[in-house]
């Protein structure tokens, strides 16, 4: 079983490999954003292991982060 967590891009580094800082509901993490160079900051998007593996919306990330409180 996988298990991947909605969080928000707080901010984006780019310099060596893209990477970003992903706001889990007060836990920040340092996050790989290789797989969705097209998120932005304030986009929300799905994690696995450490890497951004889709976006998603803030309605489906707000769902999904009610149902795991």
């Amino acid at each position: 079983m996988c298990l991947a967590l909605p969080g928000k891009i707080l901010s984006i580094n780019e310099e060596d490999l893209r990477m970003g800082e992903v706001d889990f509901s007060g836990v920040k993490k340092s996050v790989c954003l290789f797989y969705t160079p097209e998120a932005k900051v304030g986009d929300y998007v799905v994690v696995h292991v450490g890497f951004a593996i889709s976006l998603l919306n803030e309605k489906q990330a707000q769902a999904t982060l009610d149902l795991l409180k």
